[in-house]
């Protein structure tokens, strides 16, 4: 015996209208998806691929130092932190745009695969900080030869 469900198109308008309306609301109130002082859930931004021997995260962090960002490794789980200061200034300004953004910020992501976390390296170049990650010997590929007989 199934169970029928009623179906109530009603709610799939109001649905649809609250997704326009996020939509909408995103689009003209943040706009490129400025948010909490920095761009969005993506803070920093950030690409991580891997070799057979390391994974690397290279994230963008502007206008931060290397001393206000912190690197921690949790399991499978990378965190960047940090924090920017604003500039005080000290006349009063009337700003037609505004958009740099100051204050803490946070990116954990999940590493594909084991890593050696204190064998980790840490650079900072222009803004961008570049993460090196050994994998776990568990992990790397193993080559096998073969024997002819």
């Amino acid at each position: 015996m199934s169970n029928l469900i009623r179906w109530e198109p009603m709610r799939e308008m109001v649905t649809l209208r609250e997704a326009m309306d996020r939509l909408f609301d995103d689009a003209f109130t943040h706009p490129l998806g400025l948010k909490d002082g920095w761009r969005g859930s993506g803070i920093p931004a950030i690409d991580m691929y891997q070799t057979d021997n390391e994974v690397v995260v290279k994230a963008a962090v502007p206008g931060v130092k290397a001393d206000e960002v912190q690197i921690s490794v949790t399991g499978d789980m990378l965190t960047i932190k940090g924090e920017t200061s604003q500039k005080q200034e000290t006349d009063e300004k009337s700003y037609h745009i505004r958009e740099q953004r100051w204050g803490s910020f946070e990116r954990s992501v999940v590493l594909p695969t084991n890593v050696v976390s204190d064998k980790a390296k840490a650079e900072f170049e222009n803004g961008i900080l570049t993460i090196t990650l050994p994998k776990a010997e568990e992990v790397k590929p193993k080559m096998i030869t073969v024997k002819a007989k």
